[in-house]
């Protein structure tokens, strides 16, 4: 009996032992790590602030520049708003290359019905892309998660929110902890998330434009917020100062009132009647205040300068007249939407086809046509000298409108200058005859 205590203690022990958890595995700490200094809040150090805000100018006075804080501002909105909708009401095709100059588009492929029709249960692809693409363009970085079934299909691209995505590192292996649309604490691996990240300068942390920019967009976001508290009619318009002998606290409310009855008269017409003790300090903007919130102007130009969008698309009419819109339209396709789409698709493709897919030659490409909307006359004298030049055939040009196929359609004609050889033929026979 006096040994059952020391052989339950020692069952005990290696109970523990069996039941201990397995160690995590960590990447080591390396010496480049260890020399970082730790940075508190009240102080924090210069690389905080580029981690997290990665927005702070070094003029300290100036509001800090995040996604979040930056929106609220028009031409940022606008901006987003431009690109992400344009790139999301095209068709993202799929093609194969089928030689140095040919491509065909791949139409049997579940990521043709997920980027056009549905991503996700309930979520239409116009709505998934529209987010992707503006989280892309407001923070420089957006997730989406693109699992496969067990026959290496996809079955959903579901959007995830940038705040609630983690990234994780192991090597060059990169691993995501995020909240999937379902509401499922999730960790997947770099093939089963699509990344999209902008200005990454090691090629995976991506960087937003504005934050890049951060004093830029500070005056802009300051210029904003005074002229706010200007029009908003409630900032401290002036500084009274009283003489501090009254009576009681009633005399000294009642003297208050007075004078700040007689600031705010209408009839007064800007001359206030005041005490001989009174003093007003005004707290207006100075001329020269008005005259730098003036030159502020210019700050939806740089904002759209970062965003590569052609001004007269934001509706600065006074960059461009209707004569020239065909050539601003050229212009921000080939400067804004191919730089912005060109990143969309090369990052959709590393995350939603498989590198032997991407090794056979299949690739993402967005119908700009979609965006050059052509007039009637436009369309049918085109489709003319398609089929005239040759080009198309008239099944084909048939088909560029939408309409069905006719006998004899299928046959190229001979250009302008050149005739059928049956035709040839058919006009010999009868001179003979």
């Amino acid at each position: 009996m006096i040994g059952l205590p020391f052989l339950t203690r020692g069952r005990k022990a290696e109970a523990q032992i069996a039941t201990a958890p397995a160690p995590r595995r960590e990447p080591p700490v390396t010496a480049a790590m260890a020399a970082v200094e730790p940075s508190g809040t009240r102080d924090p150090a210069p690389w905080f602030g580029d981690l997290w805000a990665g927005g702070q100018s070094r003029v300290r006075s100036l509001p800090v520049v995040t996604p979040l804080a930056a929106q609220r501002h028009a031409t940022v909105f606008a901006c987003c708003n431009v690109i992400a909708g344009d790139l999301a009401k095209v068709p993202l095709r799929l093609y194969q290359r089928m030689g140095p100059s040919r491509a065909e588009p791949v139409v049997e492929h579940a990521a043709t019905y997920l980027l056009n029709t549905e991503s996700a249960p309930g979520v239409a692809a116009r709505v998934a892309r529209f987010a992707l693409v503006y989280a892309f363009a407001l923070r420089g970085r957006a997730y989406a998660f693109a699992p496969r079934d067990g026959a290496g299909e996809l079955t959903l691209l579901d959007v995830i929110r940038p705040d609630l995505c983690a990234e994780l590192r192991d090597g060059r292996a990169r691993f995501y902890a995020f909240e999937d649309g379902a509401g499922v604490q999730r960790r997947a691996p770099s093939r089963a998330m699509v990344h999209l990240r902008y200005m990454a300068e090691d090629g995976w942390t991506g960087r937003s434009p504005l934050q890049v920019a951060a004093e830029s967009v500070g005056l802009a976001l300051a210029g904003q917020e005074a002229a706010a508290r200007a029009a908003s009619g409630v900032q401290m318009r002036a500084v009274l100062k009283m003489e501090d002998v009254y009576e009681d606290d009633e005399a000294w409310h009642r003297n208050a009132r007075r004078v700040r009855n007689a600031l705010i008269d209408p009839e007064a017409n800007g001359i206030p009647i005041i005490g001989a003790t009174d003093d007003i300090k005004s707290l207006d903007l100075s001329a020269a205040d008005q005259q730098l919130l003036e030159s502020r102007k210019f700050d939806r130009e740089q904002i759209a300068a970062i965003y590569r969008v052609p001004p007269s698309k934001l509706q600065m009419l006074e960059h461009g007249v209707k004569a020239n819109g065909q050539q601003q339209a050229i212009d921000y396709k080939t400067d804004c939407l191919l730089h912005w789409g060109g990143f969309v698709e090369a990052q959709l493709a590393l995350g939603v086809l498989t590198e032997a897919e991407r090794r056979a030659g299949l690739f993402f490409r967005h119908d700009y046509d979609a965006l050059m909307q052509a007039t009637t006359k436009e369309r049918y004298d085109a489709l003319k000298a398609a089929v005239g030049g040759p080009f198309l055939t008239a099944n084909e040009a048939r088909a560029e409108d939408g309409r069905a196929p006719v006998d004899g359609g299928e046959r190229l004609n001979p250009a302008a200058n050149m005739t059928r050889k049956e035709d040839s033929k058919t006009e010999r026979t009868e001179d003979e005859v």
